[in-house]
């Protein structure tokens, strides 16, 4: 996701939903300026840089037409109303910015049961081999993916209601990856 990414060293990015920082470090090794937000004190701490912000997705605490990109992964999944929460990341963009998304995919024919059978099987199960929790993940997992995919079987269409164009879509892994990106006009 952040390879598609093509922006000027020291442009502007804010990295929502950011966790452990894994995307954050990526940008910077880009030589991007970040801007880390997560409703997470704790994950915030993971951050190098020293722009963090601790809010919700949906209700950025900045101004409007900042940012040259804003990068998520695995953010949507977890909001009440996809479409406003992308009307907001719009919102911080400047004319022209760009938008990433890193998300777990859904995939299609076969490839569907060889994923559920993995993700609601395999995962529970690995995660109570590996313990401390793993084991709810494990069991989260498959279910929110896919709930998530039938209340929003065409993403694309809810980036368009946000006001993005230019929407680009990959799916990865036989389909159990999904990566976008689109532009603000």
């Amino acid at each position: 996701m952040v390879g598609g990414i093509e922006l000027a060293p020291d442009s502007l990015v804010l990295d929502v939903a950011a966790g452990t920082g894994s995307i954050s470090r990526l940008l910077e090794a880009r030589r991007y300026r970040v801007v880390a937000v997560d409703l997470s004190e704790e994950m915030l701490t993971q951050h190098p840089g020293p722009h963090r912000v601790r809010a919700v997705a949906d209700h950025l605490p900045l101004r409007e037409e900042t940012f040259d990109a804003v990068t998520f992964g695995y953010l949507l999944r977890y909001v009440e109303d996809p479409v406003a929460t992308m009307r907001e990341v719009a919102r911080v963009l400047r004319p022209g910015g760009l938008v990433g998304m890193v998300e777990f995919g859904r995939p299609r024919g076969m490839a569907r049961f060889l994923w559920r059978m993995y993700a609601w099987a395999v995962l529970p199960v690995a995660g109570a081999v590996i313990g401390s929790g793993w084991y709810h993940v494990g069991r989260f997992l498959g279910p929110s993916i896919e709930r998530f995919h039938e209340d929003n079987p065409d993403l694309s269409r809810r980036w368009e209601q946000a006001g993005l164009v230019d929407i680009t879509v990959r799916r990865l892994s036989l389909g159990g990856g999904l990566v976008m990106w689109a532009r603000k006009p």
